[in-house]
C-alpha cells in the first residue's frame, strides 16, 4: 500500500509540470513514511486514504526542508540534505512548493480531514518557531519542552491518525490520542539517541542538540540533580562544540545519575498508553508500530 502513496506523491509532484522541481524532490530521503503508514493501517487503502497520505507525507518533507534550513543542517538521514546541494534559498523555495500542492490537493478530500491537517500544521510551524527561540537559552521548562515536541512533531502525527479514524468511520478520539503519545515518544526517543548513539547511527555528531542549543528532556533532568557547581557547568558547554572531555562529563553525569533511563521511561509510558488504546480496538498493526517505536537501536 505505501507504493500506491509514492506513486500519489509522485503524480501530484509531476503535475506541476516543472522538471526542476521535480528532480529535487526525488532526492529527498522517504524516510520510514510513519503518517503514511499509519493512515494506511487505520483506514485501509481506498483512494482518498492514499491521496491524504501522500498530502502528509508531503506537507512532513516540506517542514524537513525548511527544517535543515534553520537549523543549518546539512546532512539529513545520513546523506547531503537538499539546502547543502541545492542551496538555501531553493529549499526554502520548493517547500513551500509543497506545502502549497498540498494544500491544493486536501480540499478535495473532506472539509473535517482538512482542518484537522491543516491546524497540525499550524501547531507545526509554532512549535519550529519555540524550538529555534528556545535553543537561544538554556531551558529548564519540562512543560514547555513537551508543548514545544507536540508541536513540532506530534501534531502531524496526531493529525495523520485521527484524519484516517475520520476517513474510516472509527473513534477519532482514541486514535487522536494513540497519535498524540507515538508522536511525543518519537520525539523523546529521538532526542535520546543524539545522546546514546555515534555518529555513524546517527548520521549527525553526537551530542550534536546540546551544541545547537536544543535543551532535550535528558538535559532537563540532569539539571534538575546537579549541585550549583556543575549546574553552571552545564550551563556554560551550552551552544557550544564539546571537547571530548567535556562530553565524556556529560555522558558520565547522565550514566552517574541514571538520567536516561529515566527519560527512557517517561517515553515508553506513553507508548505502554497508546499500546494499550490499539490494543482494546484489536488494533494488532498499529499495536506493532507503536512497540517498534521504543525499540530504536537502543
Amino acid at each position: 500500500m505505501l507504493e500506491a502513496v509514492e506513486r500519489k506523491i509522485e503524480q501530484y509532484v509531476l503535475s506541476l509540470d516543472e522538471k526542476d522541481i521535480a528532480n529535487v524532490v526525488s532526492k529527498i530521503p522517504a524516510g520510514k513514511r510513519l503518517r503514511a503508514r499509519l493512515m494506511l493501517e487505520i483506514a485501509g487503502n481506498g483512494l482518498s486514504v492514499i491521496k491524504s497520505a501522500a498530502i502528509v507525507e508531503m506537507i512532513h518533507a516540506a517542514s524537513l526542508l525548511h527544517d535543515d534550513v534553520i537549523d543549518e543542517a546539512y546532512t539529513r538521514r545520513g546523506v547531503a540534505s537538499i539546502n547543502a546541494v541545492y542551496g538555501n534559498k531553493s529549499a526554502i523555495m520548493v517547500g513551500d512548493i509543497l506545502y502549497s500542492k498540498a494544500f491544493y490537493e486536501l480540499v478535495d478530500i473532506d472539509r473535517f480531514v482538512a482542518k484537522i491537517i491543516s491546524n497540525a500544521v499550524v501547531q507545526l510551524s509554532i512549535g519550529e518557531r519555540k524550538d529555534v527561540y528556545m535553543g537561544e537559552k538554556f531551558n529548564t521548562n519540562r512543560d514547555e519542552y513537551i508543548t514545544m515536541i507536540y508541536q513540532k512533531t506530534a501534531a502531524l502525527i496526531e493529525a495523520a491518525a485521527e484524519a484516517a479514524a475520520v476517513l474510516a468511520g472509527k473513534n477519532r478520539e482514541v486514535y487522536k490520542t494513540y497519535g498524540r503519545n507515538l508522536g511525543i515518544a518519537f520525539q523523546m526517543i529521538d532526542d535520546i539517541l543524539d545522546i546514546v548513539s555515534d555518529s555513524s547511527t546517527l548520521g549527525k555528531p553526537a551530542l550534536n542538540d546540546f551544541k545547537e542549543g536544543k535543551t532535550t528532556l535528558p538535559y532537563i533532568y540532569l539539571y534538575k540533580v546537579l549541585n550549583s557547581d556543575d549546574k553552571q557547568k552545564l550551563r556554560n558547554m551550552h551552544k557550544k562544540k564539546l571537547k571530548p572531555q567535556e562530553q565524556q562529563w556529560i555522558l558520565d553525569k547522565f550514566q552517574q545519575h541514571n538520567i536516561i533511563q529515566k527519560a527512557k521511561n517517561e517515553a515508553f509510558a506513553l507508548i505502554e498508553e497508546a499500546i494499550k488504546l490499539m490494543q482494546n480496538a484489536g488494533e494488532k498493526g498499529l499495536e506493532a508500530i507503536a512497540i517498534k517505536m521504543v525499540d530504536r537501536s537502543f
